[in-house]
């Protein structure tokens, strides 16, 4: 069973593993999931990771963070090539497309952008993280472009976290739920917002208690791992993402919200890939990439909660029905084989480090 302060499998844990591994089916099949939160980089970075994702989910909600942020339709559009070109011929993976949010973007910019195709706009608050500098300074200079959102059905996706200097990097999500998100939807009740990556008690309680245009995507790193892991046997810059993880009875409560079988929670890796020297560096940065282990650990981590049943649900169904999207109707089949995560994947001219490096997991995807 994994322990959520080391990233590991204890020896008391592996016993219980055994257990349940010799009571349950050597395999099964889900339908093929889809990925609402992922990070893809561009260049020889784009060209390196999204094989990987291609290689598991159907489609993928892409984050419009890049180093020159993607602000309007026609970014979205060249991006959606340049993913597209960066993947084997014939491949049916579909890039889900958003724009970047910011002071200016304008209410007309909304309808050109869900004609195009492009399924929701991400708010970053300015400074919330990798690449967010030209964010939302704040959400009332976007209102009429907010409004428009609500009116067209288009999605607001949230990084929800406030940047002020005075308020603890580890009550960030809490303090923006109350003074950002939840006076945004009394104003604007019909907006339908997705909270990624929720890491907190807090979030999952509000997004069980408003109404149904409010869900969270959950992350596999939110469900594994606590804030004790960012300091086990030294500092690990490759445990630290943000939103930054946090105590254990949050992680609890998001490894129980995502197991739940509730249709709000749904799977978003925000697989995030860094090139190797720029994690481990004096000023790290933020992010964990996933990708290539996130099904198959997520996998583990329901098995762990006796929920397994629940997996298909949380991977295939919830996101794709809060996004008004077909489900998917090709499977994907996992088999009950050990195996040990490589300790680093290609990246451009260097390297990544997964989530779980050199660890072992129980589950594998048949190919």
């Amino acid at each position: 069973m994994f322990s959520p302060l080391t990233s590991t499998i204890s020896r008391s844990g592996e016993r219980v593993m055994r257990s349940i591994v010799s009571a349950a089916a050597s395999s099964i099949s889900i339908t093929r999931p889809d990925d609402f939160h992922l990070h893809l980089r561009d260049g020889a970075g784009l060209r390196s990771v999204a094989p990987l994702s291609a290689d598991v989910f159907k489609r993928a909600v892409i984050m419009p963070n890049l180093k020159h942020p993607v602000v309007r339709t026609a970014q979205a559009l060249d991006y959606k090539r340049s993913i597209m070109d960066a993947l084997p011929k014939h491949t049916d993976f579909e890039p889900l497309m958003t724009l970047y949010l910011t002071d200016k973007t304008a209410p007309e910019e909304v309808q050109a952008a869900k004609d195009a195709g492009v399924v929701a706009f991400k708010l970053y608050p300015a400074g919330a993280t990798t690449n967010s500098d030209s964010g939302v300074t704040d959400v009332n200079r976007c209102l009429p472009t907010l409004n428009a959102m609500a009116e067209a059905g288009v999605l607001l996706l949230v990084h929800g976290e406030v940047t002020s200097p005075e308020v603890d990097i580890f009550d960030r999500e809490m303090v923006f739920i109350e003074t950002v998100l939840q006076p945004l939807l009394e104003q604007l009740p019909n907006l339908k917002v997705v909270l990624e990556h929720i890491t907190t008690q807090h979030a999952v309680s509000f997004v069980e208690s408003t109404a149904a245009n409010v869900a969270a995507s959950i992350t596999p790193q939110h469900m594994l791992l606590n804030r004790n892991a960012l300091f086990q046997g030294g500092l690990q810059p490759h445990a630290y993402c943000l939103p930054v993880l946090k105590r254990e009875r949050h992680r609890q409560a998001v490894f129980n919200a995502a197991t739940s079988g509730n249709p709000k929670f749904f799977l978003g890796t925000d697989s995030a890939p860094h090139a190797r020297e720029t994690k481990e560096a004096s000023c790290g940065c933020a992010g964990i990439f996933s990708a290539p282990i996130a099904l198959q650990l997520y996998a583990q981590l329901f098995e762990e909660a006796g929920r397994l049943g629940n997996l298909e649900g949380f991977s295939s169904y919830h996101g794709a029905d809060f996004y008004g999207l077909p489900r998917n109707t090709d499977k994907v089949e996992l088999i009950r084989e050990p195996w040990q995560v490589p300790g680093c994947y290609p990246y451009a001219s260097t390297s990544v480090v997964p989530l779980f490096a050199e660890k072992k997991l129980s589950w594998k995807i048949a190919k």
